[in-house]
């Protein structure tokens, strides 16, 4: 009863029947009870959904990279479409989440392209009724909504909201997680590394694709050829800089980490299990990875890649992955579900081939484990020491490429 008593005059929720038993109960002295009205205190003007996004995104609290703020941008935008932008924030309900879930089901892709005068419900009833409109995928939908969702869990955090009604909901996504995207297959990879670019073309820029005599070690060169033997992510290549190609411990090193030797600060990690070492394959080696950051290194270069135009979206990691887009067009080694993090999945189809050690594994790539979220890389400490590493790297045979003429 104290308990609950002091609970009421806090202004909390309480619990009636503890505070006023029943009169057969006896009670050794009385507490007078006042209990405050049970509400929340309303502003006197509600804040818009418009107005909460906003707040939202431009919390100085969030470190979210360039191309986190523009999905939440999307979500953002897309929600003030379907919702409204004047609806009050605390009004949001369940059947509000659910339309907009409805709207992304039939969503057309490149909407904004295919229907620009076109609201986004204007445009996914056209794909609804006409049918044969290629709409997002589901795994596209529930990315969206689960931005909106985080949006309404800060709401609910700062007291805007009572409860996150658009928890739990998604769209089923018929594409199963392993096959959403797939190594790169023998002919494929094939296509990929005797293509002009790597047996000789007109030039590195636009003639990348014509037979020519030239031999360009460029950007558009040797960050493919790092992903299949590192298994990096894109924006971790492009953002190396001279002397993240290093020697540790006597070992030539790929060193992904946030921290510059050079003073850059243009560095992200997707995830803290991200900071890693990578020993250089030897083949790399043979093909002169470790020389080509020496001469840029002497030269005054802070980074190996300031070759990649940064497009647009002012994104290298973007730019790249369009031009390589083309490439694989131009090579013939375009396949559904393949793209540039194919390399990724070829790396790790490697590490299970040569029966690398599990944790050695999660660490050369960056992966943290599904059951737990403490990052793998703390598992360094356990004794993988740089040698070990390498020792792992150097059992990789990749017997589905052949590079004898780099």
């Amino acid at each position: 009863m104290e308990i609950e008593h002091a609970r009421a005059m806090a202004g909390m929720p309480v619990d009636a029947m503890l505070i006023k038993p029943p009169k057969d109960d006896p009670a050794e002295r009385p507490i007078p009870i006042a209990l405050p009205p049970v509400a929340s205190i309303e502003p006197d003007s509600p804040l818009t959904l418009a107005e909460a996004y906003r707040s939202y995104i431009d919390d100085p609290t969030r470190a979210w990279t360039a191309n986190t703020r523009e999905a939440y941008e999307t979500s953002r935008r897309l929600a003030i479409a379907v919702i409204g932008e004047a609806v009050p924030v605390a009004s949001i309900s369940r059947a509000h989440c659910r339309d907009m879930l409805d709207v992304l089901r039939f969503l057309p892709a490149n909407a904004g392209k295919l229907f620009p005068k076109l609201s986004p419900r204007e445009a996914a009833d056209r794909a609804r009724l006409r049918g044969d409109i290629k709409v997002i995928s589901a795994a596209n939908a529930n990315s969206l909504m689960s931005n909106m969702s985080s949006f309404l869990n800060w709401a609910v955090n700062e007291e805007l909201l009572a409860r996150n009604p658009a928890r739990g909901l998604r769209l089923p996504d018929p594409i199963n997680k392993r096959d959403k995207r797939s190594p790169f297959d023998r002919k494929q990879l094939h296509s990929i590394f005797n293509a002009p670019l790597y047996r000789g073309c007109v030039d590195g820029g636009r003639g990348y694709n014509k037979a020519g005599s030239q031999r360009p070690r460029n950007a558009r060169f040797w960050v493919p050829l790092i992903a299949l033997f590192t298994g990096a992510r894109l924006g971790e290549i492009c953002q190396l800089d001279t002397t993240d190609i290093r020697a540790v411990d006597g070992v030539d090193c790929i060193v992904v980490s946030l921290r510059s030797l050079n003073g850059t600060t243009d560095k992200q990690l997707k995830t803290t299990a991200s900071d890693r070492l990578i020993p250089i394959h030897p083949i790399l080696i043979d093909c002169g990875l470790v020389h080509f950051a020496e001469t840029k290194r002497r030269a005054g270069e802070k980074k190996m890649f300031d070759d990649i135009e940064t497009g647009s979206t002012g994104s290298r990691p973007v730019a790249f992955s369009k031009w390589f887009t083309q490439f694989l067009r131009a090579s013939g080694a375009q396949r559904s579900r393949t793209s540039f993090h194919s390399f990724r999945h070829n790396f790790r189809d490697e590490l299970r081939a040569a029966r690398i050690d599990y944790d050695i594994a999660l660490l050369l790539g960056g992966w943290t484990t599904g059951s737990s979220r403490t990052a793998v890389h703390e598992n360094y400490g356990s004794g993988y020491r740089v040698d070990a590493l390498d020792d792992a790297i150097k059992k990789l045979r990749f017997k589905d490429v052949n590079l004898d003429h780099l």
